[in-house]
């Protein structure tokens, strides 16, 4: 069903059972799959793609020209799955030539209020973005995270699976996955155990996981910490997660304790 009020371009693909309410705009490369709803004064324009089953809020803007600089009017997209809610004024724009001119977001995310996704993010799934979270470019938000509400996250930086950042942290260093992010520029304060816990991960992995923690972090040198761990601890797979992604990337600065010899 489109609204009389609607203004959708002829040349854009509209798929079964989509709802586009008063006042929303679609541009002609936009593509929006089965199932879809847009309620009110809703803006999509670019090559933007939708999966199915998405609920986009009033006054939400996707696919206008990212907020860069260098960005020179050159080809570009936002690939966004199923399942998704962008709640009230989200904000998400298409990539860049600097960073592959792809803007993509998984599936089964929130995105509250007042969000905004900048050029060249990869989101995950299964992830909460609240109320006014803003993404730098280039970031890099993997699967379950959680963030809490009025963070500023900057760019290229990356939040590992399952963690957790608290309300009003400036992200600077990156999280690592099933870690606990906080401060004014955030610090690492240990595991996100209710996480872990709500994602049924057993007892021991659990106590793995924070002995691996106590060892890695007990001082800065955490790189040369990780190859004195013993195999054993190692070879745990959520702690295959933690290292794979603290060598992926060892250029990134590491979120470590605030209190660290």
């Amino acid at each position: 069903m489109i609204h009389h009020t609607a203004i959708v371009n002829k040349k854009s693909k509209i798929s079964e059972n989509v709802e586009i309410g008063p006042y929303c705009t679609i541009g002609p490369d936009v593509e929006l799959g089965s199932n879809t709803k847009l309620h009110s004064h809703v803006n999509i324009v670019g090559n933007t793609k939708f999966g199915k089953n998405n609920e986009i809020f009033p006054f939400t803007s996707i696919g206008t020209e990212p907020q860069d600089l260098k960005y020179k009017g050159e080809k570009n997209s936002i690939i966004i799955g199923d399942n998704n809610k962008f709640r009230e004024y989200v904000n998400i724009n298409p990539g860049t030539s600097q960073g592959g001119a792809v803007t993509k977001i998984g599936n089964n995310n929130l995105l509250m209020v007042y969000c905004h996704i900048a050029h060249d993010c990869d989101i995950g799934n299964n992830i909460v973005l609240a109320n006014n979270v803003q993404v730098g470019g280039h970031v890099s938000i993997h699967d379950n995270a959680i963030i809490g509400g009025s963070c500023a996250i900057h760019q290229f930086s990356r939040i590992g699976e399952l963690a957790m950042v608290g309300g009003m942290t400036g992200v600077l260093s990156d999280v690592i996955p099933f870690g606990l992010s906080l401060g004014n520029r955030n610090n690492l304060a240990g595991l996100n155990i209710i996480g872990l816990r709500r994602a049924k991960i057993s007892n021991n992995d659990i106590k793995t996981l924070q002995k691996f923690y106590e060892l890695v972090f007990k001082n800065q040198n955490f790189r040369s910490n990780i190859d004195n761990i013993e195999a054993e601890i190692k070879e745990n797979k959520y702690v295959k997660t933690i290292i794979d992604f603290i060598n992926s990337d060892k250029k990134r600065p590491i979120s470590l304790p605030k209190i660290i010899k």
